[in-house]
């Protein structure tokens, strides 16, 4: 290899560098300057997702944060299905355009317009148990005192909505969710795997929630062989049929109905019993209980 000279290497290096001034000059070359948490945050954040909180307790999500929770959550719940935290945030991240579809079939119902006006809550600080207790036997506000007893739950475990953007959509979430003992009450269902897996049937046919699709769809796999087979040969048939006709539920305005004839009322939103259940306390021992409260409230009444 023949050597440079020292004067023609010298002249090299100052052609060198004069054709590499230009491209180290910062006016020519576009360095990425670090970003902030938040700067990277707001660039992943889809556009239809809130930037701010739209109610108490909301968490905007991007699309791509909304979908990572929805597989999360879905793995987790089917791992661990008393993980109720999981379970709402599979409800909300997977609900999608099934929300809106709810809220149109409430503002086509005058009953239901009023639900969406009134925002009412279930929970013991918003529905007196004791004057539950006090309704005449048949009645729909003592069935669900006797049901409440029977199955040895609170109304008090209903997770509040965090995920949905939308205020009113996410009042429809949280609406569904505060009813479901309601429909566990008038379909005459305990608390149990195989009949909530009943129930997620129903739903899915009456209300088309996704969530109650999946659960319906990976739930089975936790029941015994016998129990499976005879999820799908009594419980599925009913759930399917009497959902599907039935009054969307949606749309009931629970509260105002206390007084009224649970036996009316199923005969009014199309509902009929499905095959009996496996229940945990026996319906007497659950009047006894309703009776004992309901004579501990006309005590405290009295004079």
């Amino acid at each position: 290899m023949q050597r440079l000279s020292p004067s023609k290497f010298r002249a090299s290096n100052g052609i060198l560098k004069s054709l590499a001034t230009p491209l180290l000059e910062t006016r020519h070359l576009s360095i990425p300057q670090c970003r902030t948490r938040d700067e990277l945050r707001q660039s992943f954040r889809g556009i239809s997702s809130a930037t701010k909180p739209a109610y108490e307790g909301h968490i905007p999500l991007s699309w791509f944060e909304n979908a990572f929770l929805a597989v999360g959550s879905a793995f987790v719940s089917l791992a661990d299905p008393r993980r109720g935290d999981m379970i709402a945030a599979l409800g909300e991240t997977t609900a999608g355009p099934s929300l809106p579809r709810l809220r149109d079939r409430m503002l086509a119902s005058p009953e239901g317009r009023k639900v969406l006006k009134d925002r009412p809550r279930v929970n013991s600080s918003t529905v007196d148990m004791n004057k539950l207790a006090q309704y005449p036997e048949g009645s729909f506000g003592r069935a669900y005192v006797t049901w409440l007893e029977r199955c040895g739950v609170t109304p008090d475990t209903r997770a509040p909505v965090k995920y949905i953007d939308d205020p009113e959509l996410a009042y429809v979430m949280q609406r569904y969710r505060e009813c479901h003992d309601f429909y566990h009450c008038i379909c005459n269902l305990p608390v149990n795997v195989e009949s909530e897996l009943a129930l997620k049937y129903f739903e899915f046919a009456n209300l088309g929630l996704p969530m109650t699709a999946i659960s319906a769809l990976f739930g089975p796999l936790r029941l015994t062989a016998q129990k499976r087979s005879r999820l799908f040969s009594e419980y599925v048939p009913w759930a399917l049929k009497c959902g599907g006709s039935a009054q969307s539920l949606i749309t009931v305005y629970w509260e105002k109905r206390w007084s009224e004839n649970i036996e009316d009322m199923k005969k009014e939103f199309g509902i009929w019993d499905p095959p009996e259940a496996r229940w945990s306390k026996p319906l007497s021992e659950a009047k006894a209980a309703a009776e004992k409260r309901q004579q501990a409230a006309a005590s405290e009444s009295g004079p």
